[in-house]
């Protein structure tokens, strides 16, 4: 067996050889040249690859533009880079970032949270310009949507505990924590409130009396402490988002609490055209109007404004759901304006205005996922900061 394999010092020899031939600058250790020293120049020769026009594959043409290593002299004494630009691929497949574990309970979350808070923004208008349809239907939709809320939740966390092991710290730097506060606070207010409304059903006497005729005037204090949480519940969620490495929604800061904003009065919008006659749902035909041109305008921007990270928004599942919300937001205030003498017009306008607020909730939310599951959304935008960084050009005024 032995016979038949060369010797390692051959072995080297010859690796030596081919190395002098690609470079014949290179010398041995004896300080000799290596295309001379152990094997004719004809052989050295042999071994190297050449092109077409006669010239050694692996050399490099001499080129000024190229970047040369730190250090090298001005005429030509640097070595030169070599190193090939990075593809878009990922260490033994796996991905750059880590998608959300999320589903589509915190999907439906963004939605229930943004109607709850829509809703109590419109119970209070319906209690400070006695409107008692709007306020009841307001106070009601809050309580059922925030206590949805806490159902998809604790889905995701696993275990109802861990909502409360979140309120032992209050950290004001965290989106989450925030959030967390806020559902304390607008909950039990939402909570009593919608409980107030039963105060006609009591009796006028005896202990059953006396609760009915606290619970209004409470009801009313705590459906105004509701709608004052109400716009920090409906945008921390989109502060949350783009809180995260997702690039999609990291780039959208400005715009993903617009949206929710406007989503969330436009749901809350939707609750008003539903249950109250024309006659009364004057505040809720101006909530729709004012919700779907914010939820319009935001979305508008995410899916021109970002540039590359605004392709997850405008294909696949995101980018129709994104358009179908677009449809029926715009269709859902159109027919709230002309819904001033139709129940059922302001009936339908008030679906729509419910569905597309639904759509942009779930477009939002898989636009990210999709930009977390490609490396391209996360290794292109880093390159243009680099670039930017070394010529001082930003990227985004072009």
């Amino acid at each position: 067996m032995s016979a038949h394999r060369p010797e390692v010092g051959d072995r080297f020899r010859r690796f030596r050889d081919r190395l002098a031939a690609r470079d014949p600058r290179r010398t041995t250790p004896s300080g000799h040249d290596a295309a001379t020293s152990g094997a004719p120049a004809g052989a050295a020769t042999d071994l190297t690859p050449r092109n077409g026009s006669g010239r050694q594959a692996g050399t490099v043409e001499p080129d000024s533009r190229r970047p040369r290593r730190r250090g090298g002299r001005r005429g030509g004494g640097g070595e030169e880079l070599r190193v090939p630009e990075a593809t878009f691929t990922s260490y033994y497949g796996r991905p750059v970032l880590k998608a959300p574990v999320w589903k589509w309970d915190i999907a439906a979350y963004l939605f229930t949270g943004g109607l709850a808070a829509g809703s109590s923004l419109l119970a209070a208008g319906g209690q400070l310009t006695g409107q008692p349809v709007l306020r009841r239907a307001g106070r009601v939709a809050a309580l059922g949507a925030v206590s949805a809320s806490a159902v998809f939740l604790i889905r995701d966390l696993g275990r109802p505990e861990r909502f409360h092991h979140m309120l032992r710290v209050a950290k004001p730097t965290s989106p989450m924590s925030v959030g967390t506060w806020i559902l304390t606070v607008f909950g039990p207010a939402a909570g009593v409130a919608a409980v107030a409304e039963a105060a006609g059903w009591l009796p006028r006497r005896g202990p059953l009396g006396l609760v009915g005729r606290a619970l209004p005037p409470v009801g009313h204090a705590a459906g105004l402490v509701a709608a004052a949480t109400a716009p920090a519940l409906a945008t921390y969620t989109g502060v949350l988002l783009a809180d995260t490495a997702v690039p999609s929604w990291h780039e959208a800061y400005p715009e993903l609490p617009v949206i929710f904003a406007g989503s969330a009065l436009a749901s809350g919008a939707a609750v008003g055209l539903l249950a109250a006659p024309p006659a009364q749902a004057g505040p809720a035909r101006r909530m729709a109007v004012a919700g779907a041109a914010l939820e319009l305008f935001g979305a508008h921007r995410v899916e021109t404004r970002l540039g590359l990270l605004s392709e997850p928004y405008r294909s696949g599942r995101p980018g129709r759901l994104l358009r179908a919300a677009r449809l029926l937001t715009a269709a859902g205030a159109a027919g709230a304006l002309l819904a001033r003498r139709s129940r059922a017009a302001g009936a339908v306008a008030g679906a729509a205005l419910l569905g597309g607020s639904v759509a942009t909730r779930f477009g939002i939310f898989y636009g990210g996922v999709a930009s977390a599951r490609d490396p391209r959304y996360t290794v292109v935008p880093q390159r243009e900061r680099v670039n930017a960084a070394r010529t001082g050009v930003d990227p985004a005024a072009d």
